[in-house]
């Protein structure tokens, strides 16, 4: 797992083909806007945050990101233990994003 500053998320994630945008707040933050094409999985899911995540391609580049970095730090170390290899962190996470946003 990577923490990476929201400049180094946004341009990593730019220059990535094979990027996936991985959001894991809850449904109720997600209506308040989210990062454009961001996946969902609410990580307060439990064994189903687990389940979905471990059924996503583990070949993929995840940028994943909650309200303030707590949560998608925690989804991050998960994902490493299931066998991902590049989960990004977004430090601050959406609370301080500036870039576009649905």
């Amino acid at each position: 797992m990577s923490d990476l500053t929201q400049h180094q998320w946004l341009e990593q994630l730019t220059n990535d083909s094979n990027a996936v945008i991985l959001d894991v707040r809850t449904q109720a933050e997600v209506n308040e806007g989210k990062i454009p094409n961001a996946l969902h999985i609410d990580i307060y899911k439990g064994q189903g945050f687990i389940e979905e995540v471990d059924a996503l391609d583990k070949s993929k580049n995840y940028y994943v990101y909650c309200k303030a970095g707590a949560r998608s730090a925690q989804a991050c170390a998960v994902m490493n233990q299931l066998g991902f290899k590049n989960a990004y962190n977004l430090i601050g996470g959406f609370s301080q994003w500036t870039g576009a946003v649905e």
